[in-house]
């Protein structure tokens, strides 16, 4: 516990340390640090996360994060629509963008089934999925989730859904050091197992 010399200080510091990883000693250091920073510049960083928090809205087609009904990689007429990467959030989409192999689009779940933290397929974006599967627009979807129990979990539990649509359904390849989280992998990697996809065949 810190002695603070200011109940100011303190109730920024409390603030600060409730973000994921930023522990109250590194919490005590960034509000210092913000101290001695000229005040215009503390406003517009304040000014950014409220604006931010209150004006981001989420892709009405693939839900990821976006500042328009249609986020730029679905409204880009160059991206291939007929081919749908599944993945468990925005980190993801932000991680294969990046590696420039991929060029078509994406559809966000916003977590995987995860029973012992309470999260059945009714709380994620399945539904709007499905309603994409079945337009006819759609020819492959690509599942790129987790290399975890949760994540084998939802990629069998979509297939069942989407199987009878008739649809190529495919998954990243395995046998590379995907680990736990996309974001994590580095770009070559990532980008080879997109590109070197196999067929998914259901849990084993």
């Amino acid at each position: 516990m810190y002695n603070f010399p200011s109940r100011l200080l303190e109730n920024a510091v409390n603030e600060l340390a409730k973000l994921p990883g930023i522990g109250r000693k590194t919490a005590l250091r960034m509000a210092l640090h913000l101290l001695r920073t000229p005040p215009e510049e503390v406003e517009a960083f304040g000014a950014s996360v409220v604006k931010m928090r209150q004006e981001v809205i989420y892709c009405s087609r693939c839900k990821n994060i976006s500042d328009k009904e249609l986020c730029d990689i679905c409204a880009n007429p160059k991206r291939d629509s007929s081919t749908v990467c599944v993945v468990e959030d925005i980190r993801d989409v932000m991680a294969i963008d990046n590696t420039g192999q991929y060029t078509g689009v994406y559809h966000v779940l916003g977590g995987i089934i995860s029973p012992i933290e309470g999260i059945g397929p009714q709380d994620l974006n399945i539904g709007s999925l499905i309603e994409r599967a079945s337009s006819g627009e759609v020819k492959e979807i690509i599942l790129a989730l987790p290399t975890t129990i949760e994540g084998d979990t939802t990629n069998f539990y979509l297939f069942k859904k989407l199987n009878p649509m008739k649809i190529t359904i495919s998954m990243i390849a395995r046998g590379v050091s995907i680990g736990d989280e996309l974001e994590h992998t580095d770009e070559v990697t990532l980008g080879r197992s997109i590109l070197n996809r196999t067929p998914y065949e259901g849990m084993k």
